[in-house]
């Protein structure tokens, strides 16, 4: 299995349409509670690529707000750290940064390849024109910054490289987990192999795929919220079961349910699957439920184990960290990457302050405290 997720160039582009087709001339609110977005695509070479635009739209899920992601959000997990020796000058920092920010309209962004999700997937380096994509992205929206989001570093090395190479600024934003040779973990990572003898030998609770059942998509959106809205943050991505079903059917997602003996479902899981690459944007349970039935730990079993059936990588994306450092996911910095250089100067030099902000602050504090 290669290290490195890799996807066709046939099969990104299927994908890629089939995104398009739904939301391209789709009101974003209709699928995503707190998104207000417009959606296309711009061409690299043979590869096409969706494009989120922005406009400044106040209070945008953070899939498609710089601000939310590097004030609102990062507010947030500062807070959430339990330490407010550290939290009082982090906050402090993310207040004056926010304001900056705001000056500098962060949000009158464009971001290429955005898939409305946590972790998207990028196709090979190979396949795409970056400089065809880049210079129509500037074109078209002369006065946005041009963004690109979820690079990591141990997958996307060359793709890294290649936008700084070209003048894009680099700004950390999350640590995420990966997952690769899952069956060898398997064998050698006692809490994985426990939490997949659970998922095979616990029938209270069966991991089988979504049928069609509209009833079983509202309840999906509903246990979603519980945990990713309710419990973490309102500024995740409120999906609502429209958009949970059309990507399904679309087969952009494959979902999962735990179902209980009455055939009730208490958690779900979707995931993205792109070549050799699963992530995993969907997950909810029931929150009132026992902590004893170990639901988190058998939805997160669940995507494993179709790494392992489907002998496919798997991005546990941000947070839990110790629960995955514990399976054997290793941890990786992400990344965002912003041109500016047709932005007039006191926007490009807010960019350029928060790249060293989230370079000498941000990343020490993601690696010490392990998030």
């Amino acid at each position: 299995m290669s290290l490195r997720p890799e996807v066709t160039l046939e099969e990104f582009n299927a994908r890629a349409q089939a995104f398009l087709r739904l939301h391209r001339h789709s009101p974003s609110e209709a699928f995503v509670r707190n998104l207000r977005t417009g959606i296309d695509a711009v061409q690299a070479g043979e590869a096409c690529l969706p494009v989120t635009i922005n406009h400044g739209e106040p209070g945008n899920a953070w899939v498609c707000s710089p601000y939310t992601t590097y004030a609102s959000y990062a507010m947030e997990e500062v807070a959430r750290l339990g330490k407010p020796w550290l939290a009082v000058p982090l906050k402090g920092l993310i207040r004056g940064a926010a304001g900056m920010l705001r000056r500098a309209r962060i949000d009158h962004a464009v971001t290429l390849n955005n898939w409305l999700v946590s972790t998207n997937a990028w196709p090979r380096l190979r396949d795409v024109d970056i400089d065809r994509a880049l210079d129509e992205a500037r074109a078209r929206w002369p006065g946005h910054a041009v963004w690109l989001r979820s690079l990591n570093a141990a997958h996307h090395a060359d793709w890294l490289a290649a936008l700084a190479d070209r003048g894009g600024v680099l700004l950390p934003s999350r640590q995420v987990y990966l997952f690769e040779d899952i069956a060898s973990l398997a064998r050698k990572r006692r809490d994985l192999k426990h939490d997949l003898a659970l998922l095979r030998n616990d029938d209270r609770l069966v991991c089988v795929p979504l049928g069609d059942d509209p009833a079983d998509f509202v309840r999906a959106e509903q246990l979603y919220a519980e945990l990713y809205i309710d419990k973490y943050s309102p500024l995740n991505p409120q999906y609502r079961h429209a958009l949970i079903r059309a990507w399904r059917d679309a087969g952009l997602l494959q979902m999962f349910g735990l179902r209980d003996g009455a055939g009730g479902l208490q958690g779900v899981v979707g995931l993205f699957t792109f070549g050799n690459l699963i992530t995993s944007p969907i997950v909810g349970y029931d929150t009132s439920l026992p902590q004893s039935l170990g639901l988190y730990r058998r939805l997160a079993a669940c995507v494993l184990r179709e790494g392992i059936t489907q002998q496919r990588m798997v991005n546990l994306s941000a947070g839990v960290a110790h629960f995955k450092r514990q399976r054997g996911g290793v941890p990786a910095i992400e990344y965002s990457v912003v041109f500016t250089r047709h932005l007039p100067p006191e926007r490009r030099r807010a960019i350029h302050a928060l790249g060293w902000l989230a370079r000498t602050v941000g990343v020490p504090v993601m690696r010490k405290y392990q998030l």
